[in-house]
């Protein structure tokens, strides 16, 4: 374990944790961290999914409780044994799995346990302006009555964002904050953070956006496998020597080799004119055996309501969708299931997986039928799969039992992907493919998207990562505001011209 170099001598710090221990069943996700936060400072902790980091801050934050060990706070011993008790402490947290109250408004949401009241009763203008500074200091353009059910994800985590500013806590645990938003939202939420430590209000920064972390952060911490491996000033460390620090040896960040899909071939699927009022309008695509096509444009331009339209998640009011070059209905995602079409959604925890379910009731749920029979699941069939499936995914196949919540955001996600692997689909749409997921196993991912493109499956990836659309696509389709506005082959697929379509311009040299 490094040395913490960033003590001041005679100081008492904001946080310690001594000897933070949690256990899940037989698996040992935090094992004896140390750590020592300093008031007032952005405190970084980095590590693959997995390593104990997210673990480390819901202990801290009350969210759960520690199988052993100590929190003191200002150098008194606490219990923080719920997010409550925490709140109360001046302790909150901002979770990368948001949560929501999404029949509610945006302002209840934002308020939530923290109401203003007067005489008794709630005071909403009091509120009201209250909702005004706070979107004025952030930089974040909200409606106060949106339901926030009917926000896209990078909204909702605004909300979050809003609602850990709201409660004026000394102490902030933020795991993965910027993961839904852009690039302009990030910078905001960077100003935020920044002003919040300069007025005395301590970040613990959860990231798995290394960039980012070294941007932020004064101290920075690193976790594998539970332990704590160094606490460093982060003005000394680079993305090279958090990733050999998090893995435990260097690691090119590539992407998988591009194999050139077969040309001339008909589309697997098309769309022709598909048009959803107010979502998106005139949307002609294809998609290839063996092709890897990327969509990409800004937070809001359509692209997630495209492949949810695809799926059958959500209706058109014009337009058709083409299977094998025959017109197909799609009521509902059972109807794109019986076709061959998946959805790797963007929310997981929302629209992707069962959280209080085990891994291999997710991963068995779609081809259920398959490993049935009278009625009854063949419970040796299905364990059988299940561990083939995760053995592929390179998932610990101990864990099939395992409730999904207590995994790791990498391994959730590899999850999602083993449950259409079972069902074995033509199609794949994936929205978001390595959202909330660290370095080593974004590789991972990489390299199934690109071994079932190989396999001759047809795949649609949206991503709000440039990079990642650049590397993994054969193809980029950029959309603004409800339209496409380019379509572009990897040879002519620059950052540049992404952006400008992105933007709406006209293409310049």
């Amino acid at each position: 374990m490094g040395a913490d170099t960033t003590s001041e001598p005679g100081a008492i710090p904001i946080m310690e944790v001594r000897g933070l221990r949690k256990s899940f069943g037989g698996v040992h996700a935090v094992r004896g961290v140390d750590l020592t936060i300093r008031r007032g400072t952005i405190h970084a902790i980095v590590g693959e999914n997995g390593a104990g980091k997210s673990t480390v801050g819901k202990m801290i934050a009350g969210v759960i409780r520690p199988s052993a060990g100590e929190i003191l706070l200002d150098g008194r011993e606490v219990h923080l044994h719920s997010p409550r008790t925490a709140i109360d402490s001046g302790v909150a947290m901002m979770d990368q799995e948001l949560a929501m109250l999404s029949a509610r408004s945006v302002l209840d949401n934002v308020f939530l346990g923290n109401e203003t009241s007067r005489h008794g009763m709630l005071d909403l203008n009091a509120q009201s302006a209250r909702f005004e500074e706070l979107t004025a200091s952030t930089g974040f353009v909200l409606d106060a009555k949106t339901i926030v059910g009917a926000l896209c994800v990078a909204d909702q985590q605004k909300v979050e964002i809003l609602r850990a500013a709201a409660r004026d806590a000394r102490l902030i645990v933020m795991d993965e904050p910027t993961a839904a938003l852009d690039g302009d939202e990030s910078k905001h939420l960077h100003e935020l953070i920044r002003r919040m430590r300069d007025a005395g209000t301590t970040i613990i920064f959860v990231s798995h956006f290394l960039e980012e972390v070294l941007s932020l952060a004064d101290t920075v911490t690193v976790m594998r496998d539970g332990l704590v491996i160094q606490t460093t000033p982060a003005s000394g460390e680079s993305v090279e020597s958090l990733v050999n620090a998090m893995l435990g040896r260097s690691l090119e960040i590539t992407f998988p080799p591009r194999v050139a899909p077969l040309k001339d071939t008909d589309p697997t699927l098309e769309a022709r004119g598909l048009t959803s009022i107010g979502r998106f309008e005139g949307i002609d695509l294809a998609l290839r055996p063996g092709e890897i096509v990327g969509l990409a444009g800004l937070v809001g331009s359509g692209r997630s309501e495209v492949a949810r339209a695809l799926f059958g998640a959500d209706p058109v009011d014009a337009g058709s969708v083409l299977i094998d070059g025959k017109p197909i209905r799609l009521r509902s995602p059972k109807d794109a299931v019986r076709h061959g079409i998946a959805l790797v959604p963007e929310s997981r925890k929302d629209d992707g997986l069962m959280m209080l379910r085990s891994v291999r009731e997710n991963i068995g749920l779609v081809a259920l039928r398959r490993h049935a029979r009278g009625g009854f699941v063949r419970s040796r069939a299905d364990r059988v799969a299940t561990s083939t499936t995760l053995e592929r995914l390179s998932v610990p196949t101990a864990r099939s039992e395992s409730v999904v919540s207590t995994l790791s955001g990498g391994n959730q996600q590899k999850v999602l992907f083993g449950k259409w692997l079972m069902f074995e689909p033509r199609v794949m749409l994936v929205d978001e493919p390595t959202r909330g997921v660290d370095v080593g196993a974004k590789r991972a991912i990489y390299e199934l998207i690109r071994e079932l493109a190989e396999d001759g499956m047809a795949m649609m990836i949206i991503s709000s990562e440039l990079e990642e659309i650049l590397g993994l696509a054969d193809r980029v389709v950029v959309m603004h505001r409800g339209r496409i506005t380019a379509n572009l082959p990897a040879a002519e697929a620059t950052e540049k011209a992404i952006l400008q379509a992105a933007f709406g311009m006209e293409p310049q040299p």
